[in-house]
């Protein structure tokens, strides 16, 4: 009989596309939330400058488990923690860039 594996159980494998609102973040003239996919907040976050990240408060649609922490309102580190898990931030943090060759 084989043992069902579910992953680190402080932080178990986050679903990127649960909705999640950011907040307190300006959009134009006012500050909206925007709800959109988890994994779109969070990259939304990296876009912003660090004096918005610092106020932006992430909220997900489910409570997330983030290093043994449940977390139902993410802030600043917490944030900043869950861009290190993004899919593909191995990839965005590498230093070497695609290069366009003749076709295209």
């Amino acid at each position: 009989m084989t043992e069902a594996g579910w992953g680190d159980a402080a932080s178990p494998e986050i679903n990127w596309r649960t909705s999640a609102a950011l907040k307190n973040v300006p959009r134009g003239d006012s500050e909206l939330a925007e709800v959109t996919s988890l994994e779109g907040a969070v990259r939304a976050w990296l876009a912003l400058d660090p004096a918005h990240r610092d106020g932006a408060v992430l909220t997900p649609e489910h409570a997330l488990l983030i290093d043994g922490v449940l977390m139902d309102e993410v802030h600043g580190a917490g944030i900043s923690a869950l861009a290190e898990r993004l899919p593909g931030a191995a990839l965005a943090t590498s230093d070497a860039s695609p290069e366009l060759d003749d076709a295209g």
